[in-house]
């Protein structure tokens, strides 16, 4: 076997990395594959606004010609300068059920990372704010969410072969047509925009979305700034994110909690067009694109991703506010299917929430870690 470093200049090393999981999963019915433009992307160190300030390596794993495993080995520049850390990401890690191949492919991470002077590793962790994060180690039966990863069973222990260990789990809840939120709920979030002049702020055009979006970029940054590995969103890296998200969603699906000329909280729904993306198979065209905005008319399923509250003004009631807005465009939309995506563990007060809505826990991604 040998561990070959991607030239992401050579057109043949890109298309083998980026197409291995094509094959991996072909005929899976819960893997959805990505965009090959934006696969494609993340290696295109002209194109990807993450090498304007950081560095990745990417490596194969191959038998022959045959391409039987694959990792990408990120540095964060970024957040090491912010979170005065000298660590590295891993991400993009597919492998067949081989520790010799899982073994192979971190040694080659971990040797790249040490010469850049890093001292730890965590991941599974991605480019930027949206990637999907983790391996999934619960929840194998069901379709992976628009954007998040699905992996084999065997990945958990091959990761842990290899000298990792847990940080930190993300949770993703079910909700099914049947959810009904509680009455409480509902009589909390009416009290509290009568007595604390909460309103509600709601979009029609994806121009008014446009126009909103450094305002929800601005509190997001706020209201994350205690959440684990936290770097703000800023410049063109956030307005990157506005257009992904917006291109994404529908206006009726982004909720925002305002007081007075203030935003205080804000809720993210989108149409799950995860089995869209099966049927097209990475490509836009020359019927993906057209597959892609059929789903967004016709999908059943929402997901629930990107929410949060000001820390001044969390334990005033938002959160009910956020719930009963989250609760009707699950029910006025004539969805079937609800996911609220990957809620870290240690949000306590979250998970504590979830639970005592009576949601099911039905899928967990696991964010390891590693001394180098």
């Amino acid at each position: 076997m040998e561990i070959h470093r991607v030239d992401t200049g050579n057109s043949r090393d890109v298309e083998r990395f980026v197409r291995f999981p094509f094959r991996l999963y072909h005929g899976s019915k819960q893997w959805v594959p990505p965009l090959l433009s934006s696969a494609r992307k993340q290696l295109a160190r002209d194109r990807h606004p993450f090498y304007r300030h950081s560095d990745a390596e990417f490596f194969l794993a191959l038998h022959g010609d045959k391409v039987v495993g694959r990792i990408a080995v990120l540095e964060p520049r970024q957040r090491n300068e912010y979170r005065h850390r000298h660590g590295a990401f891993f991400c993009l890690f597919e492998t067949v059920e081989d520790s010799e191949v899982s073994r192979a492919l971190f040694a080659a991470s971990f040797e790249w990372a040490r010469k850049r002077g890093l001292e730890e590793i965590s991941g599974p962790e991605g480019f930027s704010s949206g990637d999907g994060l983790g391996t999934l180690v619960k929840g194998f039966e069901h379709r992976a969410a628009l954007l998040q990863t699905y992996n084999y069973a065997y990945y958990d222990r091959l990761i842990q072969d290899s000298g990792f260990h847990k940080q930190t789990d993300y949770i993703s809840c079910y909700l099914s047509q049947d959810f009904r939120l509680p009455e409480r709920i509902r009589r909390i979030a009416e009290k509290v925009k009568e007595r604390r002049g909460f309103r509600i702020l709601e979009f029609k055009t994806k121009g008014e979305l446009r126009a909103m979006a450094p305002d929800v970029i601005a509190a997001y940054n706020t209201a994350f700034v205690e959440n684990r590995e936290f770097v703000p969103v800023t410049g063109e890296a956030a307005e990157r994110l506005a257009r992904r998200l917006i291109d994404m969603t529908k206006p009726d699906l982004v909720k925002v909690v305002a007081k007075g000329d203030k935003i205080v909280g804000f809720a993210l729904g989108f149409p799950d067009v995860s089995a869209a993306l099966q049927r097209c198979q990475g490509r836009l065209y020359p019927f993906g694109l057209p597959l892609l905005l059929l789903e967004t008319r016709r999908t059943d399923w929402i997901n629930f991703n990107g929410g949060g509250i000001l820390p001044q003004y969390q334990g005033l009631g938002v959160n009910s506010i956020l719930y009963d807005e989250m609760d009707k465009m699950f029910h006025r939309r004539g969805f079937r299917h609800a996911e609220i995506v990957q809620v870290n563990e240690q949000n306590t007060k979250m998970m504590q929430e979830m639970e005592a809505l009576g949601v099911e826990l039905y899928k967990t991604h696991r964010i390891y870690q590693r001394k180098l």
